[in-house]
């Protein structure tokens, strides 16, 4: 898919001497240079392009050890030893990323950097990183190279300074933290992240070419499956995450598909202009896409073949038929969908990952009280409160034919107080009589 899940790659290894020579230049995307270290550990090799700016791009060994608090799955607290990625880094990253959305409308490109990094998964492939998914190699030349990447440098770019304020993180989690952070600033659903993701460490370690998905290929319908099912996704996924086309457009340029540009991708509030989108707000996050494939009465929205198919394929179109119809639906649907794209072929440490969000209360939450729920609705007493007033009478030794023979209470009262005096003046030893 092109745009936001134009398609989806990235892997990288561990890192010996790099060759100086320049990587073999991929048509439209500049040359990427990595100057020769012995020592790749003390120093930080510069990535330049025609485009980008030469940036750091800093190796932190495996070894380091952060330990901070977090949130397990099951909603504990717990102290987290992780050379992976330090959860305070984490929540403060996340609040950078939220500003760089509000100032460069970045919101599709963050999420397409993320699900291209995590769509290279095969799930009968079990050694990593060889089995590629959401291991941060999509920021080595190899992968990002690939022809479904075109324009991600962009987004490697937009993110590295993050990284490099925050280096105990990994570009493996940063990515993914910055495509969830970008759907929840767009009005979409809460995903329901974790992290500790083990970055890749050199190109040597980037996934292999032609696992993402196609924009249009001969049998959309049987593209999209062989593509979904390899990560491990049903129809039901498959049509749950092509709804974040929802946000984003397809420039001619980088994928071939869309037109230059509309009158929905021009003018203010749109970041760089151009392009065509699949729908009028493209930056707002909404069950929009569905309506709009299945009315295609808008020449400016644009509809692929993978996006007709939806609307076409009697399995797909179930699941779109009820997305255009129930937005909470696709949103919960979504949630759980983007989360496991999320985690595909990630190597985690600590096992399992954590959570950086809140661990939810289980607490009951007190009730107020309310005379109504006692009342039958006129002056008389209600059935359920006459019947809780006769259960304490009873409980004091009442009964329906017999009333209590006096103030049961005020004999209580004054028993009590006898026995209170007496204590006192028992209390007293004749020594203290003068």
């Amino acid at each position: 898919m092109v745009g936001v899940s134009s398609s989806l790659h990235t892997r990288a290894a561990s890192v010996q001497t790099v060759v100086q020579t320049p990587a073999a230049s991929v048509a439209g995307l500049p040359v990427l240079r990595f100057p020769v270290s012995g020592k790749l550990h003390k120093q930080e090799p510069k990535l330049e392009s025609e485009f980008v700016p030469a940036f750091s791009a800093r190796i932190v060994s495996q070894k380091k050890r952060n330990v901070t608090a977090g949130v397990g799955a099951r909603g504990r607290a717990i102290r987290i030893m992780s050379a992976a990625s330090n959860p305070e880094q984490l929540k403060a990253a996340r609040e950078d990323v939220k500003k760089l959305i509000a100032e460069k409308k970045c919101n599709p490109i963050l999420i397409r950097l993320a699900w291209h990094d995590s769509g290279s998964y095969d799930k009968n492939i079990v050694e990593w990183p060889r089995r590629g998914g959401a291991n941060g190699s999509i920021r080595f030349l190899p992968e990002l190279g690939h022809g479904a990447n075109a324009g991600l440098i962009n987004a490697v770019k937009l993110l590295e300074p993050i990284k490099e304020k925050y280096p105990d993180i990994t570009h493996a989690d940063l990515y993914q933290l910055a495509s969830a952070t970008a759907i929840e600033e767009a009005g979409g659903p809460k995903i329901p992240m974790k992290y500790g993701r083990v970055d890749t460490r050199g190109p040597e370690e980037c996934a292999v070419e032609g696992n993402l998905p196609d924009a249009g290929p001969p049998d959309p319908s049987d593209h999209l499956r062989k593509v979904f099912y390899r990560m491990g996704f049903s129809e039901k996924e498959i049509v749950a995450l092509s709804g974040a086309h929802t946000l984003g457009r397809s420039r001619p340029e980088r994928s071939g598909w869309g037109k230059k540009e509309t009158k929905y991708t021009v003018g203010d509030n749109v970041g760089a202009p151009g392009g065509q989108s699949w729908t009028v707000q493209w930056l707002k996050f909404d069950n929009s896409y569905f309506k709009d494939i299945k009315a295609q009465s808008d020449e400016d929205l644009l509809v692929l073949p993978t996006d007709k198919i939806l609307t076409e394929d009697s399995e797909f179109k179930k699941y779109t038929e009820k997305y255009a119809e129930d937005q909470d639906a696709f949103f919960k649907d979504y949630a759980l969908a983007h989360a496991k794209l999320s985690e595909l072929g990630s190597k985690w440490d600590p096992e399992g990952g954590f959570s950086i969000d809140e661990a939810p209360k289980n607490e009951p939450v007190p009730q107020k009280f309310m005379a109504a729920k006692y009342s039958s609705g006129d002056n008389s007493l209600s059935d359920s409160m006459k019947a809780k007033m006769r259960a304490e009478y009873l409980a004091v030794g009442g009964s329906p034919d017999k009333p209590l023979s006096s103030n049961y209470f005020l004999n209580i009262i004054i028993a009590v107080a006898v026995l209170a005096i007496l204590a006192s003046l028992g209390a007293l030893s004749p020594l203290d009589v003068s």
